[in-house]
């Protein structure tokens, strides 16, 4: 089963990789580019989710899809025009598919009073991103039911570390700092798609989080020890609808190389510094 890539980027070329490491043959959708998808060993299929796409040299196979594309504000196109129609425009090709993996977001939960939550819990986003998040997945579920959907936390690791350069600058951090914060290892995160790839069940959704969510104190307090910098300040005016709740983690990311944020925080600042 050959497996195509929707959004070869921070996440995606992960994804590519663990496949190619087994023999899998990988394409990856991009707008412009194909010579560094071909230096992962990927083959590039060149289109744009909001406009024509053209997958004849996939013939008549059928193929694994992985979605995880993001919003590049350099394009023009709104987020809506990106996560909502650019998905439904996928679902309506003549793409053979097998199993369809979508990257989602914990984005589509609204709680804000710190308490835990899975994925049986209301989904009442406040902000605008998770509104349109929560909608593209609305539409996957009418068009192809058979979807795994995965909700990710924020994904962090090597050269993706929140406020890195505001910290090491001593910045003060805006917000409060007994706020929750959810997150995954790029690497678990990663692994987490291959395991919906694999998995027999179909039409799920899964929380994909390390679960064990610090408080915004403890996360960027921990960063600045490990690189340096001063102990940081933080700006005790954050609105009521700051994203506030404790994720739980699901079945896909129980098993984790990073199970907490001060393991994968060493790492992704070790192979930061040593690149």
């Amino acid at each position: 089963m050959s497996l195509l890539i929707f959004g070869c980027g921070y996440l995606g070329l992960r994804v590519a990789k663990l496949a190619i490491e087994r023999g899998e043959t990988v394409y990856g959708v991009t707008r412009h580019r194909a010579e560094e998808l071909r230096s992962h060993g990927i083959s590039p299929i060149l289109g744009d989710v909001t406009g024509s796409l053209d997958f004849s040299e996939l013939g008549e196979e059928s193929v694994d899809v992985v979605y995880c594309i993001g919003l590049d504000r350099r394009a023009g196109k709104s987020m809506r025009e990106v996560y909502v129609e650019g998905l439904r425009n996928v679902l309506t090709t003549s793409l053979n598919i097998h199993r369809f993996v979508y990257v989602s977001s914990t984005s589509v939960y609204g709680q804000t009073n710190g308490e835990w939550v899975d994925e049986t819990a209301e989904t009442m986003p406040t902000e605008p991103s998770g509104q349109v998040v929560l909608e593209a997945e609305q539409v996957l579920r009418a068009t192809l039911p058979s979807a795994i959907v995965l909700r990710f936390a924020g994904i962090y690791g090597p050269g993706r570390v929140l406020r890195h350069e505001s910290l090491l600058r001593g910045e003060p951090v805006p917000g409060g700092a007994s706020k929750f914060i959810n997150l995954i290892h790029v690497d678990d995160g990663a692994t987490a798609v291959r395991a919906a790839l694999t998995a027999t069940e179909v039409g799920s959704t899964h929380n994909i989080c390390d679960g064990h969510p610090p408080t915004r104190g403890e996360l960027f307090t921990e960063t600045a020890k490990l690189l340096g910098a001063p102990v940081p300040m933080f700006l005790e005016d954050a609105p009521a609808t700051e994203s506030n709740r404790r994720i739980r983690s699901g079945s896909f990311s129980s098993q984790l190389r990073y199970p907490t944020y001060r393991e994968g925080l060493a790492q992704a600042l070790s192979d930061t510094h040593a690149g």
